[in-house]
């Protein structure tokens, strides 16, 4: 609640997420409305109109102001720069209609679950619910905390003792119905809007009425010439839109479609197993997956068995992700907080495709609805589509600043015109129309019209290089773009890594690199288990599949992954983990197998895996490690940690390679009562390190001359990846982003603890003797002796910059280059934090991960092909960053259009006006005698507005 100062009739909805709304309660007025209906009928359906284009202006005028709590009518206001309103009316569900359903059972003995919205949303007595929808969500009236909140989604305040407890057995077909009643179905609907209904919105905007009425005026007045060239120029505008339009909503029903109809097996409490539609389902519906090769119609929390899926629509990578059951350990935590920002290795998110299905000795794969319709994950990215951010452009705001300074002009034309023909004695009428052709010659009604042209042909030039947009009108931001951020993995370098080498540690100290010539094989060690078992492989259709790193470092062991494909036809059916046995090639005389028993999938927030591992034949379990160095080295002894451990790392961290630390620990069967009995916490600590493994990553071949071409064109450049900060700042300086005389200044931000306060340290990141050189933030000059310093910082770094030093942000974020170890919510805050420095920002990602800040940037262009790529505002099909540079072209290209345009235009309009301002003076005072003025006056403002309209280099 916005609290006592704004009364109780407004609240926020969603406060503090993407797309928070200012809400408003109000009542309708009876008599208020009888007036208005009286306006309608007078004004010939001009302030219908007018209320049509002003939701607000309509619920002020037929409603009066009231809590939120009585209101029958709520006005949402957008709290983004924008301030648009919307109008929605207060429904009600009434819950007694499903009386014939429950077969005399009485409703209140169904909801029993005092903690479920539903319980606290009916009104009692008469068993109703009320509710508004909001861009297809619905939100009920929560009477308890006197607001409306979001229905169709499990409350994350349940613990994962109540997800087991409460859900783990199903819900009654009673329940179900209910839910469904006030959730509503399990469906993400796009409907193909009838050309009919595409026309009528497109032509009651506010442009082409006034486009029409000046038609209409000009042909009575027998201008035919230049109202026939309006009316074409209109027709085609309107078709293009109509066509773009209707192509979208095709596309989108398309994608879609699918999800509707999915068959699914759901578990009811008294046990019992029942198929019906995926439209049926709601939040606390436990369904069993089994088989593979199919697709998620929900967002769901996995509760046992093991789920391998390939999350292609969401991150832009088709590689396997492994998925853990929720433990049932905690009972007060709530789920979501006991599993850390990591929560996501137990959610099965909507739309991805279900590789294969692992049941274990508790029984068949289980999963507790989460979310359905559009509140699931894919749901939400079809409401980014349908209903896009705002994002504000300086030129739309200038034209209208500019309609309003005609508007003064056309005021001041029409007192002079009235007052000269009134005083001529000519008739009312005549002096109204002349008077209104005053105002349309000032007011050039094809403005609109033709600063769309420029867009319309860089979009049809963007088709022909594979670039495709779903936000035409961004084309034209894409030519003020100053500052362009990019991914590094995927987008600057190629997705596949070559395998340098592994560095063991042995006694707490650095052993000679061992390279991985062909052919040759390591003997076993505990470092060799981890190369061989801490990985997400698996065998599919045949074929070993995975990340590219995992790809390299397993095939380097000669080792074999066995297929011990799991017959999932039957729900009861499980599997004993993963085996790994030694290829031909494997020099392994002691270790017949690894068997995988459990995993703790690689998570980029975490930024490290671990499995739990059984050599065949023997009892102990041992534990293998693997991710970033440093995260890797918290969990270890510190003896086993080498001393040298940070200037090795630093050593290849700037030759540009990619490091991955690994350690392992064995259990002994005293230490554990089975692998169930083994938490997180006891698995990943006291670790002993093992070493390095090194890997190159090169760089695309077109990436050093894009990058050039954008620093020749004074456009900044800026890196955000989730790799070591060391090898981004090399990639950053190989690749040309930070050029040959820059100098890179380690920005290193560090939280409060008992001891000491939060602080900022800087250091120069170069490989010498001289880096522990600290510098105070007060001496640094970043243009000292013309050498430019580039800042590079951590996303933890930068996340202490927001919470503790938000003055020094922006001077850092002018200089800053680098940003590594960045989550992807944080790329897509640095974009939003550019952005309020004024800068007009693009991003380019491969789509793994960078989904939000490619939405969040005024052009994001996504290099990806999977389904997630259709919420970034331009898509490529060709995966490296040459795309950029054409977009900024034709960008470019499209705004000098849009602004000779609107110069050639509105230089017309107001010579026009000036004309016909002439003409009046001319007829009072020589009469009918005109000076011929106007065909000189045209051609003098085409000559003055002649401008290229192509691409033009960025240079």
């Amino acid at each position: 609640m916005l609290g006592e100062k704004k009364k109780d009739h407004c609240a926020l909805l969603n406060e503090g997420e993407e797309n928070e709304m200012e809400i408003y309660g109000y009542r309708m007025n009876v008599l208020w409305i009888g007036l208005c209906i009286a306006g309608y009928i007078l004004s010939g359906g001009i302030l219908l109109l007018l209320f049509y284009w002003k939701p607000e202006w309509s619920v002020w005028a037929n409603c009066s102001p009231c809590s939120l709590k009585k209101a029958n009518v709520i006005l949402l206001r957008e709290t983004d720069g924008a301030k648009k309103y919307t109008r929605k009316k207060v429904r009600w569900i009434q819950l007694s209609s499903l009386a014939k359903s429950l077969k005399g059972k009485p409703v209140e003995s169904i909801i029993t679950d005092e903690s479920f919205l539903i319980h606290k949303a009916t009104t009692k007595p008469g068993l109703k619910v009320k509710y508004i929808r909001v861009q297809k969500i619905r939100y009920v009236w929560d009477n308890t905390s006197n607001q409306f909140k979001k229905i169709g989604t499990l409350e994350d305040e349940h613990s994962c003792s109540d997800i087991h407890s409460k859900f783990g057995s199903g819900l009654t077909k009673e329940e179900g119905d209910i839910r469904r009643l006030v959730c509503g179905s399990n469906t993400i609907e796009v409907e193909i809007a009838p050309l009919w209904k595409l026309f009528f919105k497109e032509v009651i905007n506010l442009f082409y009425i006034y486009q029409f009425f000046t038609v209409g005026l000009w042909l009575s007045q027998g201008y035919l010439g230049y109202s026939i060239a309006i009316i074409f120029l209109c027709t085609v505008t309107i078709t293009l839109s109509l066509y773009e339009l209707r192509q979208q909503s095709v596309k989108l029903h398309k994608l879609v479609e699918a999800h509707n109809n999915v068959k699914v097996t759901v578990c009811r409490r008294n046990g019992e197993y029942s198929e019906l539609e995926s439209r049926h389902l709601v939040p606390g519906d436990v369904i069993i997956l089994k088989g593979e090769k199919f697709f998620l119609s929900c967002d769901a929390i996995l509760i046992n068995g093991v789920c391998i899926l390939n999350e292609g629509m969401l991150t832009g990578e088709c590689i396997p992700v492994t998925k853990t059951s929720l433990p049932s350990l905690d009972k007060t935590m709530p789920w979501k907080k006991f599993s850390g920002e990591d929560y996501k290795r137990h959610v099965l998110f909507c739309g991805t495709e279900v590789i294969r299905t692992e049941a274990s000795a508790q029984g068949p794969v289980r999963a507790v609805v989460l979310r359905t319709g559009f509140n699931t994950t894919k749901g939400d990215m079809v409401r980014s589509i349908l209903y896009p951010k705002p994002v504000h452009f300086k030129l739309h705001r200038d034209v209208k600043r500019f309609f309003m300074f005609l508007a003064f002009l056309a005021l001041i034309g029409i007192v002079y015109s009235t007052a000269i023909f009134a005083m001529r004695g000519m008739p009312a009428g005549r002096i109204i129309i002349e008077a209104l052709v005053l105002v349309t010659s000032a007011i050039c009604p094809i403005i609109p019209a033709a600063l769309t042209v420029g867009i319309l042909y860089a979009q049809s030039r963007l088709k022909k290089e594979s670039i495709y947009s779903i936000s035409p009108h961004r084309i034209n931001m894409c030519g003020q773009i100053n500052l362009f951020c990019f991914d590094k993995t995927g987008t600057l370098t190629e997705d596949g890594l070559d395998l340098l080498g592994i560095i063991p540690s042995e006694g707490n100290c650095f052993q000679k690199m061992h390279t991985f010539s062909s052919g040759s094989s390591l003997p076993w060690s505990p470092l060799f288990g981890a190369l061989v078992s801490c990985h997400s492989l698996l065998i599919l259709d045949g074929e070993l599949q995975g990340d590219p790193l995992d790809l390299k470092m397993f095939e380097a062991t000669n080792w074999e992954i066995e297929d011990h494909k799991t017959d999932m036809k039957n729900a009861g059916d499980s599997s004993e983990g993963m085996v790994l046995i030694p290829g031909p090639n494997a020099n392994v005389d002691s270790v017949k197998g690894i068997t995988v028993l459990n995993q703790y999938p690689f998570s980029s927030s975490l930024q490290r895996m671990a499995v739990i591992t059984q050599a065949i034949g023997e009892e102990k379990l041992v534990v293998y490690m693997k991710g970033a160095p440093e995260m890797v080295a918290r969990f270890c002894k510190p003896e086993t940690v080498p001393g040298d451990f940070s200037s090795q790392l630093e050593l290849y961290t700037f030759q540009g390679f990619r490091v991955i630390g690994l350690a392992y620990k064995a259990i002994e069967p005293g230490q554990h009562n089975g692998v169930e009995s083994l938490t997180r916490e006891n698995v990943e600590s006291e670790l002993q390190f093992l070493g390095f493994l090194i890997l190159e990553n090169r760089l695309k071949p077109e990436t050093v001359g894009i990058l050039t071409e954008l620093n020749a064109a004074n456009i900044r450049i800026v890196m955000l990846t989730g790799d070591n900060i060391q090898t981004a700042a090399t990639v950053a300086k190989t690749s040309g982003m930070i050029p040959e005389n820059g100098k890179v200044v380690l920005v290193e931000a560090h939280e409060p603890n008992d001891h000491t306060q939060a602080s900022i340290t800087w250091r120069l990141m170069e490989y010498s003797e001289k880096t522990d050189l600290q510098f105070n933030d007060a001496c640094i000059d970043v243009e000292v002796d013309k050498v430019k310093y580039h800042f590079a910082l951590s996303g933890k770094s930068y996340e202490v910059l927001q919470n503790y030093f938000p003055s020094y942000l922006p001077k850092i974020l002018m200089n800053g280059t680098v940003f590594a170890r960045v989550s992807p919510l944080q790329k897509a805050t640095l974009i939003e934090d550019y952005r309020s420095l004024d800068y007009y920002v693009g991003m380019c990602g491969d789509g793994a991960n960078d989904c939000a800040a490619l939405k969040t940037a005024h052009a994001g262009i996504s290099l990806s092909e999977q389904e997630a790529s259709v919420a970034a505002p331009f898509n490529s099909g060709i995966t490296n960053i040459s795309c950029v540079t054409d977009l900024l072209k034709e960008g470019r290209a499209a705004l000098v259009t849009s602004f000779c345009m609107f110069k050639y235009m509105s230089l017309f309009g107001i010579i026009e006006y000036n004309n016909t301002l002439l003409l009046y003076w001319q007829r009072n005072i020589f009469g009918n005698n005109q000076f011929l003025v106007h065909d000189f006056a045209v051609m003098f403002v085409i000559f003055l507005t002649m401008s290229p309209w192509k691409p033009m280099p960025l240079s």
